[in-house]
């Protein structure tokens, strides 16, 4: 059986903690070598893992002869770079989120993988649970009617990650390899912003993946409370057909409390969404009320599912289900955001369709895939 060689770029908390045992479980992948800016851990880690090489330079990885993908887990501040330079070589590319800096560094990557005909995925788990491929399947195939607007909370406690106060994580891990590095999160050179960058790349993202539809204006506010970085997000967002958003986000809450409700509102029905609860209703305007079955604990946040669909993705054997163009269009958002928090103007990225102009929902879907 064919397996696809992998390099991990970026062997740190995530990697070590998500991608590796990913990559280890499949029957499929061979964990081939991974990187580390220091030679020493690169090699503990190698050790550990049993990869058969451990690099101290991106160069050094991508020069491997017998290497088939990397995932690219770095810091943010050189996703592209190294993205870039795996898929020049014909890598295929799995990029942790947020996917770049700006928007024009990631359509780069969505086109040259594009040419090349390589896998460019997102990691973003939460594309991988069975109540949001419901979700998108119930939206985009028009059950809903016509979208109309939608309303996103989501928190983390990260806040102390964002305020360099501490490094250790929060996600429910309570055993992990490696702690992130002192300045990935709360360094703006690095992380690039705090919760926008961090946490409202999921959300934004989940957009476009529950809908096919991408953000056409952004207003945005910003609360650093005292930190470098944004802890408190406020967005409204109008999608391209005329669909308005609201979007709050912050890492500021008790380590015991997360919140991720989404509600999309349509034209003949409502969805509601609790992901970090792992619930769904769907309620008709027949008052039809659809509790989906509650997902299990570890289907809440399936940390290791981007992983093993790109290894499937690369083997032929599954479609991307976190395609390239999801991040690009988390990145839209990102930083039309950025901008508007900075000139309190809205920021238009995209015409709003008009009416007379509108396709099927499947159309919008294939519509997104192709111009990503």
């Amino acid at each position: 059986m064919k397996k696809v060689r992998i390099g991990i770029i970026g062997a740190g908390w995530w990697a070590t903690s998500a991608h590796i045992p990913a990559v280890k479980s499949h029957p499929g992948a061979e964990l081939l070598a991974v990187q580390s800016r220091e030679k020493a851990k690169a090699e503990r880690i190698a050790g550990d893992f049993g990869a058969k090489y451990a690099c101290a330079d991106v160069e050094e990885l991508l020069a491997l002869a017998d290497l088939d993908a990397v995932i690219v887990s770095s810091t943010p501040n050189v996703h592209h770079a190294q993205a870039r330079a795996a898929l020049e070589r014909g890598l295929h590319v799995l990029i942790e989120k947020p996917m770049t800096f700006t928007v024009a560094e990631a359509r780069e990557l969505v086109e040259l993988a594009g040419q090349k005909r390589l896998q460019l995925l997102i990691s973003c788990p939460w594309h991988f649970t069975a109540h949001g491929i419901e979700a998108r399947r119930l939206i985009q195939s028009g059950a809903l009617g016509e979208i109309k607007m939608i309303s996103v909370l989501m928190t983390n406690p990260i806040d102390k990650l964002l305020r360099g106060i501490n490094t250790t994580p929060t996600h429910g891990l309570d055993d992990v390899y490696v702690e992130p590095r002192k300045g990935s999160y709360n360094d703006p050179a690095i992380a690039g912003g705090g919760q926008i960058y961090c946490q409202v790349s999921h959300a934004a993202a989940y957009l476009t993946f529950l809908t096919g539809l991408r953000p056409a204006e952004v207003y945005a506010r910003f609360d650093f409370d005292g930190s470098p970085n944004d802890i408190y997000n406020a967005l409204t967002v109008r999608l391209e057909n005329g669909a308005l958003v609201t979007l709050a986000s912050t890492g500021a809450t008790p380590l015991c409390e997360r919140n991720y409700e989404v509600r999309v509102f349509g034209s003949q029905a409502i969805l509601q969404l609790e992901l970090w609860r792992g619930a769904m209703t769907l309620i008709d305007f027949a008052d039809r009320r659809t509790e989906f079955k509650p997902l299990a604990p570890e289907e809440i946040y399936p940390s290791q599912a981007p992983a093993l669909n790109f290894v499937d993705a690369v083997l032929g054997k599954e479609s991307n289900g976190s395609p390239g163009g999801l991040g690009l269009a988390a990145m839209e958002i990102i930083e039309a955001a950025c901008e508007s928090a900075r000139t309190n103007r809205c920021e238009k990225i995209r015409d709003i369709r008009q009416p007379a102009d509108k396709k099927s929902h499947k159309g919008k879907l294939t519509a997104v895939r192709q111009n990503a």
